[in-house]
């Protein structure tokens, strides 16, 4: 069973199923998803008054949350998945503490989707895909009292770690589809700036893979009742 932490933000709630759509019609493992919802964390208090989501911090209780056993996916919800996610589960590293998409880039926008700032930052996205060994010691510090008190540059940057323990994942396992454009071998196209359910977003570069997953999430076989 491949535990994946999926963002969950009640302002996109289709992007959630639309992504856990797109992994289940591909694993070829069992999957346990979990929606990572602030209604379902009620130990967890967000105080942070940064978040362009309601997941930015509660990514990093996935340790805590899986008891510090094991690994575990942590996904942003606005991705689609274009490949099995055993895949991606396979290049699970002992000796890292994380595996991420280390990107080196600026963004194009100032904004993304519902007007919330798109800043630069150093290891802009990492946190968006992380293959988490929770039973890694490193990962222990990671508690809620730790993540409500911790500032975002501190997170998302990874600084809890040593260069050494944050491990690398091919590009293509977070494609970021409308800051770099088309790329038919990407893996996990990722809608950074806004999820095609938006109307603004609708046509960004990749789209259609997300409005083809769309209509397979709504799917619904119907028994013919027309006579002859």
């Amino acid at each position: 069973m491949i535990p994946i932490f999926i963002g969950y933000d009640t302002r996109e709630t289709v992007a959630y199923h639309v992504c856990t759509n797109s992994i289940i019609s591909k694993a070829s493992s069992p999957v346990s998803i979990v929606p990572l919802a602030l209604g379902l964390l009620k130990d967890y208090n967000e105080t942070h008054t940064d978040s362009s989501n309601q997941f930015t911090y509660t990514r990093f209780l996935v340790p805590q949350l899986t008891g510090y056993k094991g690994w575990a996916i942590f996904i942003d919800g606005d991705m689609v998945v274009r490949d099995d996610i055993v895949n991606l589960w396979n290049l699970r590293d002992e000796t890292k503490a994380v595996q991420v998409v280390k990107h080196n880039y600026k963004t194009k926008a100032s904004k993304k989707y519902l007007g919330s700032k798109n800043e630069d930052y150093p290891r802009k996205n990492w946190s968006s895909v992380i293959l988490w060994n929770c039973e890694h010691p490193a990962n222990y510090s990671l508690t809620t009292e730790f993540v409500q008190s911790s500032t975002g540059a501190e997170l998302h940057r990874f600084t809890w770690l040593t260069d050494e323990l944050i491990g690398h994942l091919p590009i293509e396992w977070n494609w970021l589809v409308d800051e770099f454009g088309e790329n038919p071998s990407a893996k996990l196209l990722h809608y950074t700036l806004g999820t095609p359910c938006f109307d603004e977003f609708k046509n960004t570069p990749m789209s259609e893979y997300w409005h083809n997953e769309l209509l397979l999430a709504t799917y619904c076989q119907q028994i013919n009742t027309k006579r002859d």
